[in-house]
């Protein structure tokens, strides 16, 4: 027979921290596995990494490297981050394995919509970063330094790629974060509303983060992408949101004329 899974109340520190080494053991393993096709076609997907800077070279100018094993760990790393990619659904499957012991039992039915709304926001952000956001950043830097020889180096350009466009995907999870939450009852349309003035704030420090640079320009083609994604959030806890019962309202109800009362 199966042995039932824990509730939190009744797990230990240590079995927590058990549980999430399982979780990331299980993860790792699945980015294993997923990096042995990503290997197989890893020029062909540098190459498409490439586009968003090398479309406003010269022509015949390519990247630069400087250290003989760099082209070779270049490649290592674009394999794992396809194999992220490959892997998604089921690294989000096991974060969800991770969190549903803290769920009521009616909850534990939204895992497929789980996993596959985190896997579909996390690429959308990916192909907006890829096509929009980091093209953007590659011309405007280019065009600064218009006067200069660009010399270019693999990994330094894998290093801004992977943090604007890993970046917005992660950032593109945040409708996928609100439904959850707002089903569970821990934010509320409103409470989001009159937050409001600080998501902004969080926004654009988040931007000034992902992007290299403190152009409001470039900072904003991120921003104003996130701000539409809480203004989804907001629209998401109206219609998805926990309602209230009844018994809660007539319990507030009451709890607001005992303080008039007192």
């Amino acid at each position: 027979m199966r042995k039932a899974r824990k509730t939190p109340d009744s797990m230990t520190f240590l079995e927590h921290l058990e549980d999430l080494r399982k979780r990331i053991f299980y993860s790792f393993i699945a980015l294993v596995v997923a990096i042995i096709p990503s290997w197989f076609f890893h020029k062909q997907a540098f190459d498409i990494l490439a586009r968003p800077v090398t479309k406003f070279l010269p022509e015949g100018e390519k990247l630069a490297f400087t250290t003989l094993t760099a082209p070779f760990m270049l490649y290592i790393k674009v394999s794992f981050l396809a194999a992220i990619f490959l892997a998604s659904p089921f690294i989000f499957l096991q974060l969800w394995y991770f969190i549903a012991p803290g769920l009521y039992q009616k909850e534990k039915k939204y895992v497929i919509p789980f996993v596959l709304f985190t896997t579909v926001f996390f690429t959308l952000g990916a192909l907006f970063g890829y096509f929009i956001a980091f093209p953007f950043a590659c011309s405007f830097f280019l065009r600064l330094g218009a006067d200069f020889q660009p010399v270019i180096t693999v990994d330094k350009y894998f290093s801004l790629a992977l943090r604007i466009i890993l970046g917005i995907a992660l950032v593109f999870e945040l409708p996928t974060l609100v439904f959850f939450l707002s089903r569970m009852g821990i934010i509320t349309p409103r409470w989001m509303m009159k937050n409001f003035k600080y998501a902004v704030l969080v926004v654009f420090i988040i931007a000034a983060i992902i992007t290299p640079s403190p152009d409001m320009v470039n900072q904003s083609i991120i921003a104003v992408p996130m701000l539409a994604l809480y203004g989804l959030g907001i629209l998401i806890a109206l219609v998805f949101g926990k309602k209230k019962t009844e018994k809660e309202k007539k319990k507030k109800k009451e709890s607001s004329d005992e303080d008039l009362a007192g």
